[in-house]
């Protein structure tokens, strides 16, 4: 009987897809994927450092795996990914843990697992300028079967001040395209009907073997250009580096969707110079006007940090005026989080009052929240083409999707089921969601 191994996975979707590597490494050590914990051998938590809520949760997930061990001394209980890598002394301290393997150490797993010896944890936290994982085929964990994520590029090169992305996933590297592209057919050819090319900055993406050099535009056609039925999606862009021939690639196929996640952090030039961001304000807007420009309609979405190391009521202010002169389709919004290691936590106090980046933050999702319902209810009347992703989380009896501008929609199923396209006529909204009928 093969042994079996259970990931819980937090963070972003570049952590879902180093799961489904570490997942396929493992099934060559005649290992198989369980989703209930209890029935593992292996009880591994990938983890991100990208906010302190998110190490604090791994904590107290520790603990559970810990009272698992107990009952079963012979599971063995492993941390990988960005947190391995942050806190491997903290980690294996603890007494709890028997595995700490750094982003770009998966492949090593195995071995590791025959060194580890009871009071002595095996821990491999390496970071590396070559691994990319390209020959590796993810074990795909997605419950649809509709829609799949493909790493295109690991690390991150800008250091932003306030980012551990930099320390915890290393320096950046681009993936061989020929890879991604024989990834990208290979979903395809399963049935997937849609995906994402995932990289912490998809816009310095570049790969070259001396002879031709391949920028993100054209890695990106050369995926559209695998079928015209094939959905393709990106995240995220860098607003120093987004061009105009990104945006050009996109408008010559349908089936690139006019969605671009496009992280702002800060409408206040003071405080995206502190945070070594690298654009101005008026840069910033000069890309959304581009994009408008030649994607009338793309959707548009962001990140923003509130109270960031000596934000002042001006610069608050100027985000909130940003927000209203871009009008973001939906934002990823947060109080600033110091993370050890990084510029900021080194050189600038965390000095803005708990209670003022609370209020703050509430303010910009009000804000948000309201910018939201208004752009929702431009597309009442509307006809949408939208893939479906399965049944309505809250009425099963009704479908969900996204439309190309990656909003979700929700509507009557008419028989219809995951993984095909209909037309759907929006009919009403919240500032969450289109709320519309199939259109035959």
């Amino acid at each position: 009987m093969n042994k079996k191994i259970y990931i819980e996975t937090y963070g972003c979707q570049m952590n879902v897809v180093d799961s489904e590597v570490i997942f396929s490494i493992m099934r060559k050590e005649g290992y198989e994927r369980t989703t209930v914990m209890e029935d593992a051998d292996i009880i591994l938590a990938n983890t991100c450092s990208v906010r302190d809520n998110a190490e604090q949760r791994i904590w107290g997930r520790i603990e559970v795996f810990r009272k698992m061990k107990e009952s079963n001394p012979g599971v063995i209980v492993g941390i990988v990914g960005c947190m391995a890598e942050r806190l491997k002394e903290e980690l294996t301290k603890t007494g709890k843990v028997d595995l700490v393997a750094g982003p770009d150490t998966y492949r090593t797993i195995p071995d590791m697992i025959k060194e580890i010896t009871p009071g002595n944890p095996a821990i491999n936290v390496l970071l590396s300028r070559e691994e990319t994982y390209a020959d590796i085929v993810p074990v795909r964990t997605d419950k649809n079967g509709v829609s799949a994520f493909i790493s295109i590029m690991r690390g991150c090169n800008n250091v932003c001040s306030y980012c551990v992305v930099p320390y915890t996933r290393g320096a950046e590297r681009s993936r061989d395209p020929e890879t991604i592209l024989s990834e990208a057919r290979e979903v395809f050819s399963r049935g997937y009907k849609e995906i994402t090319l995932l990289g912490q900055n998809v816009d310095s993406y570049l790969w070259t073997d001396g002879q031709r050099q391949v920028d993100f535009p054209d890695l990106l056609e050369s995926v559209a250009l695998i079928d015209p039925s094939l959905r393709v999606r990106f995240a995220t862009n860098h607003p120093k580096d987004i061009s105009d021939k990104l945006i050009q690639t996109m408008a010559r196929h349908d089936n690139i969707c006019d969605h671009i996640h496009l992280p702002v952090q800060s409408g206040s030039d003071r405080m995206l110079e502190k945070m070594r961001r690298r654009y101005t304000r008026e840069w910033y807007l000069d890309r959304v006007r581009k994009i408008r420009e030649i994607l009338p309609g793309c959707g548009i979405t962001t990140d923003v940090i509130a109270g960031f190391c000596s934000e002042t009521e001006e610069d608050h202010q100027a985000t909130l005026s940003l927000f209203k002169e871009v009008a973001f389709d939906y934002a990823y919004m947060f109080c600033y989080s110091e993370r050890p290691g990084t510029i900021a936590a080194r050189h600038y106090p965390d000095d803005v009052p708990q209670e003022v980046k609370t209020r703050r933050l509430n303010e910009i999702i009000e804000l948000q929240n309201q910018l939201s319902l208004e752009s929702n209810r431009s597309d009442i009347g509307k006809t949408f083409e939208v893939l479906v992703e399965g049944p309505s989380k809250r009425n099963p009896e009704e479908l969900c999707g996204r439309t190309g501008s990656d909003k979700m929609c929700v509507f009557p199923g008419l028989g219809h089921k995951a993984g095909d396209y209909v037309q759907v006529r929006i009919a009403d909204c919240t500032s969450a969601t289109l709320l519309g009928t199939i259109v035959e």
